[in-house]
């Protein structure tokens, strides 16, 4: 913080279980990424490289390389995965990871039928050697799946050694915990949270409605995914209560009298 300001909520601290933010990287130059971190690096936990974004982009290990100076892991998009696999390459799926020093993996059957089974399997042995993101949901519009469907798959993939489930939104937010239309499947994410803990959870939210609309249900320190680089700071003050959408949320009613005799 540039300056004091009273009663603004508290936020965790990095290295952090909850009030996670995820960031897409869909392409960033070097000095691209040079400049995001120098703007949005201390608010920014984790960067997915997006999709099979890793596979086409140059310089691959110099960007991962100036992540990882920055102490913020990155993974390749669920999406790769599942691209390796459904070729038979799992252990060139490995080797690669190996290769370019990720840490993290991200496990999601999205674009592809996957049994729930195998999908646990492919869990445990990636969380042998790292840490497991799993996401829960499809890619598919038409494709709904139950809330007991949902809590289901999430418990399993968290007891199979996930280190968090992800659920799905994909970039554009019109999928999986949403509609179309970009509005939140709200009785959705309430059953999912009378039974999975808020911290295991990351929900994809990459529309700032949609970060409105789960901090005002979880609170500041809520894990969110898929922000857009650009979006990382107007993000944490709509955490703080520093944006209209959420300026009162955070304010005890004495506060507000005080100021306004």
């Amino acid at each position: 913080m540039n300056y004091f300001l009273k009663d603004l909520p508290e936020r965790t601290q990095k290295p952090r279980q909850s009030g996670f933010t995820m960031v897409m990287d869909k392409g960033l130059s070097l000095r691209e990424v040079e400049d995001f971190l120098s703007v949005a690096g201390a608010y920014t936990d984790i960067v997915k490289l997006g999709f099979g974004t890793s596979a086409v982009t140059p310089n691959l290990q110099e960007k991962i390389n100036l992540y990882k100076e920055a102490g913020i892991p990155t993974y390749f998009g669920g999406t790769l995965f599942e691209a390796f696999l459904v070729r038979g390459q799992f252990d060139d799926y490995i080797r690669t990871m190996q290769k370019f020093g990720v840490e993290y993996v991200e496990v999601s059957d999205g674009s592809i039928e996957l049994p729930h089974d195998v999908k646990c399997e492919y869990i445990s042995r990636l969380a042998q050697d790292f840490t497991v993101l799993s996401e829960v949901g499809s890619k598919d519009a038409e494709k709904i799946i139950p809330p007991y469907k949902w809590i289901e798959f999430m418990q399993a993939e968290l007891d199979a050694g996930a280190w968090k489930v992800i659920g799905e939104a994909r970039e554009g937010g019109n999928v999986g915990l949403f509609r179309s239309s970009g509005e939140v499947r709200s009785g959705l994410v309430e059953e999912i949270l009378t039974k999975i803990p808020s911290e295991k959870i990351i929900w994809e939210a990459p529309k700032k409605g949609q970060q409105v609309w789960f901090i005002k249900l979880c609170g500041p320190n809520v894990n969110l995914g898929n922000l857009a680089p650009n979006e990382v700071i107007p993000l944490e003050t709509i955490r703080l209560g520093l944006r209209g959408d959420t300026f009162m949320d955070f304010l005890s009613n004495k506060n507000i009298e005080e100021a306004i005799q």
